[in-house]
C-alpha cells in the first residue's frame, strides 16, 4: 500500500518479554551457595588431594577423641580413600561440581539442594569428625560446629518453596516458617557460644592461633602470631567475651527489626573475623584446603536472616 506523502507512520510496538525479572534475594543467595560449592570443587582439584596423604593425614586425624563408633567409621573411610585416592577424589570433585551447577540451574535446584544436604552430612561425619564437637577440639574461633553442616542448613533455609508467610521478615523464614527459622538461628549461634564458653581450645586461644601459621604465607603467619600474642594469658577473658557476643547474636533474631538488624550485622563481622584470624581464609593459601571453611557460610547465613523492608511487588523471578 502506498503511503501518503508527508504523513508520519508510527513504528509498530515492539514485543517485550516481561516474564523475566532480576533474581530475588533467595535466588541470589542460592547462587552464592552454588559459587561456594564450585570453589570447593576447584580446591578439591589440587594435586595433594589425589595422593594417599589426603585420606591418611587430613581425614584420619579427625577420628581422634571421638566416640568409638564414630572414630572407627572415620578411620575406615580414611584408609579406603587413601588406598583409592585418585578415584575417590575424582568422585568428590564431580559430586561438588554437580551440586554447584545443579543449584545454579533453576530446573534442578531442588534436586541439587537435596543432594547437598545428604553429601554435607556425610562429609561432616566422615570428613570433619562432626566438627570436633564430641572430641573436645571444637572452637568458634576456628569454625565450630563445622563448615560442612552449614551447607546443609543453608540448603534447607534456601529451599525454593514458600511455607512461611508470603512477606516473611527475612529470607530464611520463607521455606520453613518464622518460628522454625528463628530456632535454627538460635541453635547454631547458641551452640557456638557454648563451645566458646566451655570448650578448652577457646580458653587457650594463643596456642590455637599460633598453630594456624604453618604452611601459610609470611604475612598471614605474622597475623596469626600477632593475634596469638594479643590474647596470650587472657584465655578465660577471651572465652567470656566470645561467648557473650555469640549469645547476643543468637538472641538477636527474636528482637524487633532495628536491633535485630544490628546483631545480624555483628554476625557478619564475626563470620569475617573468624574467617580471617581463626581460619586463615580457610587455609586456601596453604594448598591443602578442601573448602573455604565456615566464615563465608556464616556471612551467607546472616544475610539470609537480614530483616527485609517489603516494597511494592514488581517483576521478580522467585527462587
Amino acid at each position: 500500500m502506498n503511503e501518503a506523502p508527508g504523513v508520519a507512520v508510527a513504528n509498530p510496538p515492539i514485543a517485550t518479554d516481561v516474564s523475566w525479572g532480576r533474581p530475588d534475594r533467595r535466588r541470589t543467595l542460592q547462587l552464592a551457595l552454588a559459587a561456594l560449592w564450585f570453589l570447593d570443587a576447584v580446591l578439591q582439584l589440587q594435586p595433594f588431594m589425589f595422593t594417599r596423604s589426603f585420606g591418611q593425614l587430613m581425614l584420619g586425624p579427625t577420628a581422634r577423641g571421638n566416640p568409638g563408633a564414630i572414630a572407627h567409621s572415620i578411620t575406615d573411610i580414611s584408609r579406603s580413600i587413601g588406598h583409592h585416592s585418585v578415584g575417590a577424589n575424582t568422585v568428590f570433585v564431580l559430586v561438588q561440581f554437580l551440586i554447584a551447577f545443579g543449584i545454579a540451574y533453576r530446573p534442578t535446584v531442588r534436586l541439587a539442594l537435596a543432594g547437598s544436604v545428604v553429601w554435607s552430612l556425610m562429609v561432616w561425619w566422615l570428613g570433619e569428625g562432626l566438627g570436633g564437637g564430641l572430641a573436645g577440639t571444637a572452637s568458634p574461633l576456628t569454625g565450630a560446629p563445622g563448615a560442612v553442616v552449614l551447607y546443609a542448613v543453608l540448603a534447607v533455609l534456601l529451599w525454593p518453596t514458600d511455607r512461611g508467610p508470603t512477606e516473611a521478615p527475612f529470607t530464611a523464614a520463607r521455606p520453613v516458617g518464622i518460628r522454625a527459622a528463628k530456632v535454627v538461628w538460635f541453635a547454631i549461634w547458641a551452640t557456638m557460644a557454648a563451645v566458646g564458653l566451655f570448650g578448652s581450645p577457646t580458653r587457650h586461644p594463643s596456642n590455637l592461633l599460633s598453630g594456624m601459621g604453618a604452611g601459610e604465607p609470611g604475612w598471614l603467619a605474622a597475623l596469626n602470631h600477632h593475634a596469638a600474642d594479643l590474647v596470650a594469658g587472657r584465655g578465660p577473658m577471651v572465652a567470656v567475651i566470645v561467648g557473650l557476643v555469640l549469645v547476643g547474636v543468637a538472641l538477636g533474631v527474636f528482637l524487633p527489626a532495628v536491633p535485630a538488624r544490628a546483631l545480624v550485622a555483628v554476625a557478619v563481622v564475626v563470620g569475617l573475623a573468624v574467617w580471617v584470624v581463626g581460619e586463615d581464609f580457610g587455609t586456601i593459601f596453604s594448598r591443602s584446603a578442601t573448602d573455604p571453611n565456615s566464615g563465608p557460610l556464616l556471612v551467607l547465613l546472616a544475610v539470609a536472616y537480614w530483616p527485609i523492608r517489603h516494597a511494592a511487588p514488581g517483576p521478580v523471578a522467585a527462587g
